[in-house]
């Protein structure tokens, strides 16, 4: 039987883990768990894997930079986007009550995104590098004056019990990853579009030019970022989101007018929307 093969970031028990078992929990997978993002683009890059699921957004943290710039070093396409709602809960021993807990373990955007929970606690905070790593620690030393924060995913995993649920700061938190591939899916009909623009010279106005092309044909941008052409200091390219696929003749004819003004444009994506 063939396997479709897939990379994503790990370790085990991250929410990157928890997208993509989600996501793929109908079909029949090899996977790869990798140790960074740019592993998960390497492995698609060399035929290792057939898709890789990278995280690229999350509606509190904004852009993640790393995968951003990751998509731009090869002929990597965004076949599709999967929403993954996040949910910070406090993780401890079975039996150890939250007021029992004097230090808290996470990544440090987690422990930020609860920090008044944090400060209700009274306790004390320790970085991790991953949400899991921290659930793996507290279930490997058994502490029961410590608590992770992390999913009920990793809680699974490691064998903890959910203390107290939804300590986010903020409610509505999700994360935005990318299912990206080597071959292009261009004449799909699709969702939306996303191109990288890069400016053929910087003046005065130019973001507002480019938005005007898109804005003249009725074409609704989703996401706009920035990113440094690592070129020179001050100079940028931008990703665009068009909630247009690329079979709209709309979209061809803006990617026309952008050449035709000189600007590079890449095609880095045609895909659907998969909320989780």
């Amino acid at each position: 039987m063939l396997y479709l093969k897939v990379a994503y970031l790990g370790p085990q028990g991250t929410f990157s883990e928890e997208a993509a078992f989600r996501h793929f929990s109908s079909e029949e997978v090899e996977w790869l768990m990798c140790e960074s993002i740019l592993d998960v683009l390497d492995a698609v890059k060399e035929h290792q894997v057939d898709k890789g699921l990278v995280p690229i957004e999350n509606s509190i943290e904004g852009t993640i930079n790393m995968t951003a710039d990751g998509l731009l070093m090869d002929n990597f396409f965004i076949e599709e986007e999967v929403i993954l709602p996040v949910s910070l809960h406090l993780l401890t021993m079975k039996g150890v009550e939250p007021d029992q807990i004097e230090e808290v373990w996470s990544i440090p955007p987690a422990l930020a995104q609860c920090r008044n929970y944090i400060r209700e606690l009274r306790a004390s905070s320790k970085h991790f590098n991953s949400t899991a790593s921290a659930a793996k620690t507290l279930r490997d030393e058994a502490r029961n004056n410590v608590g992770a924060i992390g999913s009920e995913w990793s809680a699974r995993m490691f064998d903890l019990q959910v203390a107290k649920n939804n300590i986010q700061d903020y409610g509505e938190n999700c994360t935005r990853f990318v299912l990206v591939g080597n071959r292009k899916n261009e004449f799909v009909k699709r969702d939306k579009t996303m191109l990288v623009i890069t400016p053929n010279e910087e003046r005065l106005g130019l973001l507002a030019i480019i938005l005007n092309v898109f804005s003249s044909l009725s074409i609704n941008l989703t996401w706009i970022e920035s990113r440094p052409t690592k070129k020179k200091l001050g100079t940028y390219r931008f990703f665009i989101e068009a909630e247009r696929g690329l079979h709209e003749d709309s979209v061809h004819k803006a990617i026309d007018i952008l050449e035709t003004y000189g600007h590079d444009v890449l095609i880095l994506g045609n895909y659907n929307t998969t909320k989780l």
